[in-house]
């Protein structure tokens, strides 16, 4: 038996050689049979067998446990490769070498890599599925510790690819944007619901508190709650805190309105308006510009409901007072506007209703205030027209003293003030002479106006047109009349001036006296009778001192009655007509050789 093929089994050759010849030369030495020695070379050859089978045995032993830990190894890099994603290093161990411990060598050191790449992949998986639970739990409002947290989770290691970790990693960030939008969200709604219970005057700390508790305070370790129950119930809260601030701003425009409506009636002082200044600004704004502080809390409402209420047992003792004052407010209205006022709120069918209790006197004080706002648009849409009637009337007095003045005789004295006077009557012929105009631009406007409202314009009760046609016509006859005395007296100065020429110029001392006091004529040193002169104003609507006595007396009285309009006829002239011709005829026939009359 011998090994060939090496240095080794070349020296086995020859060392074996050497005993075994050796062991022959002592067995003959011995005297060993043949036998005998071919015996135990037999012997010898079957334990050189045995060892050579054992050593055999166990190099295939040693090699398959090679095979086996190779094999392991090159399975656990395969796990290890496929788990982390790293198809480089696979293909790098596709390359197959000579001998197995080589191919263990080089396996080993990349499974060891991998291992250590696994358990840090693994620790990056659980730190992003920690933060990804811990953040599911603030959302879902359960909370778990960190124990528990890294304990409930059972990383899955047969895919800790990078891909995988991104997409950890991207549902992570999906999870804290989620969050983060959560955190904003809840912070809003605290921020509506502190303004909401600053403006209601509530308790925000218990109000929040009754959400969740971590929305007052969080303590170490605690964040705050941002789950859906939370949000739910804080725009539940929000809605009920808006809903009891609509309900307390209508409460508090309702109390305020009355408050301001008491304050009117009662003409409450500043200082009692002053009072509640802070809630009176409210009546005029919305529901979303109320943010003052505490403004509807439910004290301060209490507060103005209870001055309401105060305010209410003092106006039903000052009713009447009220009532009375609003009806004579609606009369200096009408008075100024020369309106009729209304009289079914007449001051004594006004008390009678109040004491007798069939009307309450806050609808009759809302009625007093309608028909002062009726008369109040009614003065306004008449004061065009008012404004027209006072230069009218104006006119007329200017009219009345330039009567007055022309019958003044002395007006042309030296006096003081007398070139005061002469400059004022020719100002006021200038306005008496546009009277006729004033009064057709007075009727057009007053037509005008009826026919845009369908309804007469009254004056004092009177249709305005009706007192205006009546003064055109007044105005005409007296005109009339003043035409028909110049033409009286220019007669009766043609009959003196006859007389004088058929009976000379002195009169009888008893003729002439009477005639001077009857016309104002005086005798000249001749005896004769002859007409005092006059002087006539240029420009004067009616020549001086032809004005008798009378007719100025009773034109004045026309103009000073309050300045109200009236319809009575006016007696301009003294004398009548007929009255003169008897007078002229009485001076003619009284001296001998008078002439016939006809």
């Amino acid at each position: 038996m011998q090994v060939l093929g090496s240095p080794r089994s070349f020296l086995m050759d020859t060392s074996c050689g050497t005993l075994l010849r050796e062991l022959q030369h002592i067995w003959t030495e011995i005297g060993e049979s043949e036998a005998d020695k071919d015996r135990m070379l037999l012997e010898l050859e079957k334990e050189c067998l045995e060892v050579y089978r054992r050593k055999v045995d166990e190099a295939s032993n040693a090699k398959a446990r090679l095979h086996q830990s190779v094999a392991v190894k090159e399975a656990e890099l395969a796990a290890l490769v496929a788990s982390l994603g790293e198809l480089n290093l696979h293909s790098q161990t596709e390359k197959r070498l000579a001998s197995l411990k080589e191919q263990l060598a080089s396996v080993a050191p990349l499974v060891e890599d991998l291992r250590i790449k696994r358990e840090e992949r693994i620790k990056q998986f659980a730190e992003i599925k920690t933060q990804i639970e811990k953040i599911n739990g603030d959302i879902s409002g359960y909370f778990h510790s960190n124990d528990v947290v890294a304990n409930h989770f059972n990383v899955d290691e047969h895919d800790l690819s990078l891909r995988k970790l991104n997409e950890f990693q991207t549902h992570l960030r999906t999870l804290q944007k989620e969050k983060s939008d959560r955190l904003h969200k809840v912070l809003e709604y605290v921020n509506e619901v502190h303004c909401l219970c600053g403006v209601l005057g509530l308790d925000f700390g218990k109000t929040v508190s009754e959400v969740h508790p971590s929305l007052r305070e969080t303590g170490p370790g605690q964040s705050t709650n941002i789950s859906n129950d939370t949000l739910d119930g804080l725009a539940q809260t929000i809605l009920k805190l808006k809903m009891e601030k609509k309900d307390r701003v209508q409460k508090l425009k309702d109390i305020v309105a009355s408050l301001f409506e008491l304050w009117n009636l009662l003409d409450a002082s500043e200082e009692e308006k002053n009072r509640f200044r802070r809630v009176t600004c409210i009546l005029g704004t919305s529901e979303q510009e109320v943010t003052a502080s505490g403004v509807l809390s439910l004290e301060i409402i209490e507060q103005a409901a209870a001055e309401v209420e105060r305010l209410t047992k003092l106006k039903a003792g000052r009713m009447k007072e009220l009532v009375l004052k609003k009806r004579s407010e609606l009369e200096e209205i009408c008075r100024r506007a020369h309106i009729e006022p209304d009289m079914s709120t007449a001051p004594e069918k006004s008390c009678a209703l109040i004491d007798s209790g069939i009307v309450d006197a806050s609808e009759l004080l809302a009625n007093m205030e309608a028909q002062i706002m009726k008369a109040k648009e009614e003065s306004m849409s008449r004061k065009e027209i008012m404004d027209r009637i006072d230069k009218w009337l104006a006119a007329r007095e200017e009219e009345s003293w330039l009567e007055e003045y022309n019958q003044d005789e002395n007006r042309y004295s030296a006096g003081r003030g007398a070139h005061i006077n002469l400059k004022r009557a020719e100002r006021a012929r200038v306005t008496v002479n546009k009277i006729p105009g004033i009064v057709d631009n007075l009727m057009s406007k007053t037509f005008a106006w009826e026919d845009e409202r369908n309804t007469p314009f009254l004056y004092d009760g009177v249709r305005l047109v009706a007192i205006l046609e009546e003064y055109k016509i007044t105005r005409q006859q007296r005109e009339e009349e003043k035409r028909r005395f110049r033409d009286q007296k220019k007669l009766q100065d043609l009959l003196l001036t006859e007389k004088e020429a058929m009976y000379g110029s002195k009169p009888s001392p008893k003729r002439s006296n009477s005639f001077k006091k009857a016309n104002g004529i005086r005798a000249n040193g001749n005896g004769s009778m002859t007409p005092m002169p006059r002087r006539v104003s240029i420009g004067s609507a009616t020549p001086e001192l032809l004005t008798p006595r009378s007719y100025s007396g009773r034109h004045n009285g026309y103009f000073r009655e309050t300045r109200r309009l009236s319809t009575a006829p006016l007696n301009f002239v003294a004398l009548s007509k007929e009255d003169t011709i008897s007078f002229a005829a009485s001076v003619c026939g009284s001296e001998p050789g008078s002439p016939p009359q006809g």
